[in-house]
């Protein structure tokens, strides 16, 4: 994280959700849980029902631009859901990590896996919360 990092809101349930992920693949997985982590820590958290539909969720739709300026469209998921093919993209990733809690129009630095440095701009977002949150049960 650097202190040009955009403002990000993450409602209470995904706050839960996502801490609770993080402290357990932190053994397995600690680059991107501590990342995931710092994204949390840096968060205003607000009641579900006060997050913007335009505001990445778990579960949201996604429409970025690369910094090279190619569109993608993507729905951040939990880990099990996660299938890149159909463009499902892991919250434990460093890009969904970068991902949460951002709203459209803002831009995030964020470091691949190999360690190349990327930015990505927030086109639109759609958030199903809501269906999100019945299948997660």
């Amino acid at each position: 994280m650097t202190s040009s990092s955009p403002r990000i809101i993450i409602g209470e349930t995904d706050f839960t959700r996502l801490t609770n992920l993080a402290e357990a693949t932190a053994r397995s997985n600690s680059a991107v849980a501590d990342f995931l982590m710092s994204e949390l820590d840096r968060a205003t958290v607000k009641p579900d029902h006060l997050v913007k539909p335009t505001t990445v969720k778990m579960g949201s739709t996604l429409t970025y631009e690369t910094d090279h300026g190619e569109h993608r469209t993507v729905t951040l998921v939990f880990p099990v859901d996660a299938d890149i093919s159909r463009g499902r993209i892991s919250i434990l990733t460093p890009i969904g990590a970068a991902l949460i809690g951002l709203r459209v129009g803002q831009s995030i630095n964020w470091t691949a896996p190999n360690g190349e440095k990327h930015k990505l701009t927030i086109i639109s977002a759609n958030a199903e919360q809501e269906a999100f949150d019945r299948a997660a049960q």
